[in-house]
This record gives structure tokens, sequence and C-alpha cells, in this order.
């Protein structure tokens, strides 16, 4: 079962982009092992809380995300 887990901002997507993001990554396992992946492929978005990120050693922020 292909199965791919994506970590976006919180509060950043609406249900119809997260629908559209599902779809796309769907497709994609789709179009490289072929359509009999679709219907076990699992797609789980987690959103991360302010703070709950960081790079290079860095927690990063809304507004370093171009968020606030």
């Amino acid at each position: 079962m292909p199965f791919a887990n994506l970590k976006v901002p919180a509060d950043t997507l609406t249900p119809e982009s997260k629908q559209k993001l599902i779809n796309a990554v769907t497709d994609a396992y789709a179009d490289v092992y072929g359509e009999r992946a679709r219907a076990t492929t699992l797609v789980l978005i987690n959103e991360v809380a302010e703070g709950g990120w960081g790079l290079g050693g860095n927690v990063l922020t809304a507004e370093m995300l171009g968020r606030s």
C-alpha cells in the first residue's frame, strides 16, 4: 500500500486544498505504480502547530514562513 505522510503548517489549507493535495499525491503514486495502486494509496496530512517546525536547529515561526 503506497503511503504519503505530509506535514503542513497548521491552518494553511482549506478542505478544498487538502482534497486537491490528496488527489495530486494519489495521482502521482498511480502514475508510478499503475492504477492498481490508486485504491490502496493512503495520504495523511498532519497540520503542525506554530513552533512545531525546526530547520537548521532553529524553530520556524509563522513570520519566518511568510504567514504573519
